[in-house]
């Protein structure tokens, strides 16, 4: 993590006004939260729903050696280390860029609309049997997040993975520039944020903006069946020097999985003749394990070493996450997100489970789908198959759409709609019985996995 005396932090933040005496106080770390401060952090007071400069006095008092203070903001504590910015937020990205540039780490940024957290931790798996490997936390992807993260990188790591997430266009230009990769990912294009950006080829040119600061000559790693990536990266390369390596499906790619296995344990495939095994559900996971290979094969690591990666892997709660009841049923919590992609891969991955009784799926609203998330969720539901899918559940207002449709299709009693979480985990213990599988599925926002503590009863 970044260590250095006050008087070099002001320097690197754009900051000024930190009084003499105090100069030659060193930092450790830094923190946003008074809560969870550790002696020797820099406080950085950011203003959200609460304003970090009312826990300032508590963050020194906490141990906290010094803090920013924005110039504009009334009665600063007196006779305390503080290093005066214009604002907090854009002194922390200062000061991670600079860090950054001290840094001899190889940094691998990754983005897209799915599988961008996922990718990640294939990568933190893979290459750690290689080299020392930092990792964004949690889902630290914001403009606030991965200035954090470069931030807490050790000065001995060799490779950092940094996962960049963005709802606007220009964030990804900001993270791709504080974090100066020397490898960009882009996992898939999808429709999340259309709300805001309004097409799917205005979020490709959004993420897309990863390589405005990838290092001269370094290297892009892209999915190849994606066509608006394609058609812009062509003319992207006439300006800047770059290698490009594409994955997918399509053969035209440089990377590409042959001879696949899946199965409701993980799959099986090969790549330029040497054989994988990924033991995560969904067959969509192989385009995030292909991205995983391209980048493993080209820092210097074999197949053994990048099987041993993938057998050691363990991916955050919520991503078809395997629950075992004591009742004797399963639940697969996929509950971080939802798109109409990630929808449809986790439905095409529960439907080809064999090893239960009957599925019931428990679907939520799909959020930030813009002016035709209706038609988004419809679209869900006439694709919903009775003879793979025994019972829906819906939960909210959007996808009652989903229900509508799938009623054209199913019996009478089998597709069910809610507005109550305890109404619907009631209806759901019903119905559900040994050897049965439950599936997940819904935006963050929707809080489904609320229930399941309610179906374990």
């Amino acid at each position: 993590m970044i260590t250095h005396e006050l008087k070099v932090i002001e320097r690197m933040s754009s900051g000024d006004g930190l009084s003499v005496e105090f100069e030659e106080l060193m930092i450790q770390g830094v923190s946003i939260d008074s809560r969870s401060i550790k002696p020797g952090n820099l406080f950085v007071p950011i203003i959200r729903e609460l304003d970090g400069h009312n826990y300032v006095s508590e963050a020194i008092s906490k141990g906290a050696i010094a803090s920013f203070w924005e110039k504009d903001h009334p009665n600063p504590p007196v006779h305390l280390p503080l290093i005066y910015v214009n604002d907090s937020l854009e002194a922390l990205q200062k000061l991670a860029a600079e860090y950054r540039r001290e840094l001899q780490v190889k940094v691998i940024g990754v983005t897209g609309s799915n599988g961008k957290t996922t990718t990640k931790e294939m990568l933190n798996s893979v290459l750690q049997t290689k080299f020392r490997v930092y990792k964004t936390e949690g889902n630290l992807n914001s403009q606030l997040g991965v200035p954090l993260t470069v931030l807490g990188i050790d000065k001995d790591a060799e490779v950092a993975v940094i996962e960049m997430g963005m709802s606007e266009r220009g964030q990804i230009e900001q993270l791709s520039r504080i974090t100066h990769p020397d490898i960009a990912v882009i996992t898939m294009i999808g429709v999340s944020h259309l709300s805001s950006l309004g097409s799917r080829e205005q979020i490709a040119a959004a993420k897309l903006e990863i390589i405005s600061g990838l290092k001269n000559g370094g290297c892009f790693v892209f999915n190849g069946d994606e066509p608006y990536l394609t058609k812009e990266l062509s003319n992207i390369k006439k300006n800047i020097s770059i290698e490009t390596i594409s994955f997918g499906q399509g053969d035209f790619n440089d990377v590409i999985a042959e001879n696949t296995l899946s199965n409701s344990d993980g799959s099986q495939f090969s790549v330029a003749n040497d054989t994988y095994y990924l033991p995560l559900l969904g067959a969509h996971n192989i385009n995030n394990a292909l991205a995983t290979i391209a980048i493993a094969l080209r820092l210097g690591l074999n197949s053994a070493e990048i099987n041993e990666g993938f057998n050691q892997l363990k991916l955050p709660n919520m991503r078809l996450e395997k629950i075992s009841s004591p009742l004797g049923f399963t639940i697969i919590n996929d509950a971080w997100n939802a798109s109409p992609d990630s929808v449809n891969a986790a439905i095409m991955t529960f439907q080809e489970l064999t090893a239960y009784c009957e599925k019931h799926l428990v679907i939520g609203d799909m959020l930030e789908l813009g002016d035709d998330e209706i038609e988004f969720h419809r679209v869900i539901g006439r694709n919903l198959d009775p003879d793979k899918i025994n019972y829906i559940y819906t939960f909210g207002d959007l996808s009652s759409h989903i229900a509508s449709e799938a009623k054209r299709r199913y019996p009478i009693g089998t597709v069910m709609t809610f507005k109550d979480k305890i109404v619907l985990a009631n209806a759901l213990k019903r119905k559900i019985n040994k050897n049965d599988v439950i599936l997940l599925k819904a935006s963050r926002g929707m809080q489904i996995d609320s229930i399941i503590p309610s179906l374990m009863k």
